[in-house]
């Protein structure tokens, strides 16, 4: 899972102020681990531990309340709500679901749990049926790429299953996407507007750093699409120990220790 962390904590800096080339510094000092990371780790938490993803969720926000980038809004108000005891989803479509899912793709021994426990990773907050998809079809192209598919067979199973259009070049989407998405359709911040696009970014590479410049490079919302892209990435390239070491600097000692403990049980490439 350490793919995701090192998509987002590479994609911190360029969130809100894009870039359109790939020829930039992979780490920087000012770059941190945003919200992504956070709900990441999350995520692999629940997997180890059991319970209900959504306290995870709670505990981990409440935890870590300022991370870079902050959270999103509709996450905030779920927090304050669930505090309160009213844990509710929040009928949302955004790319939340799907940047923190990946532990899910590597935890998981069956297709089917794999749709399963992304659908309930994702359903707390992100309920909404694009929300739950965008999860969904993350963790399986993980899962698929884990067990050996090659980059087509991904592509056609995940194309298939969920309905993404998954054809388009990373080229042409530099030129097209934005915040507000693909040609401006305003929802950049979706996962039906950025999932599609960080799993091309991952699939059409030549390593794993090639698959995280290509999400950064798109733009739009940068630290969560390279997290997108990076998870996926992972198992279908690996992950040069040198670019490990140096993104696990970035983590508090405690963040490390949950990292090991998830790979230790769950694996690593």
């Amino acid at each position: 899972m350490i793919g995701s962390i090192i998509g987002d904590i590479v994609g911190s800096i360029y969130e809100f102020d894009n870039i359109k080339a790939k020829d930039f510094p992979f780490f920087q000092e000012q770059q941190e681990y945003t919200d992504d990371s956070i709900l990441t780790l999350a995520t692999a938490d629940w997997l180890l531990n059991g319970g209900r993803s959504g306290d995870y969720y709670l505990r981990y926000a409440l935890e870590n309340p300022c991370p870079m980038g902050s959270y999103g809004s509709g996450f905030v108000q779920w927090v304050h709500l669930a505090q309160r005891g009213l844990m509710r989803p929040y009928n949302s479509c955004g790319n939340g679901s799907a940047m923190r899912v990946g532990p899910v793709g590597w935890a998981c021994f069956s297709e089917e749990e794999v749709l399963q426990k992304a659908k309930e990773s994702a359903e707390c907050t992100h309920n909404h049926p694009e929300g739950i998809k965008g999860a969904q079809a993350v963790a399986l192209c993980i899962y698929l790429a884990r067990k050996g598919c090659g980059k087509e067979s991904v592509r056609k199973e995940v194309s298939a299953r969920f309905g993404y259009s998954l054809d388009m070049a990373v080229d042409e989407i530099r030129a097209r996407y934005s915040w507000k998405g693909l040609d401006g359709a305003g929802n950049g911040g979706t996962c039906q507007g950025s999932v599609p696009q960080a799993i091309i970014c991952a699939l059409d590479a030549d390593d794993f750093e090639d698959a995280v410049r290509n999400a950064v490079s798109i733009g739009g919302d940068s630290d969560t699409i390279a997290c997108i892209a990076g998870s996926i990435a992972e198992p279908l390239y690996g992950i040069p120990p040198a670019i490990r070491s140096q993104a696990l600097r970035y983590l508090p000692e405690r963040f490390k220790m949950l990292v090991d403990s998830f790979e230790d049980r769950f694996g690593r490439l």
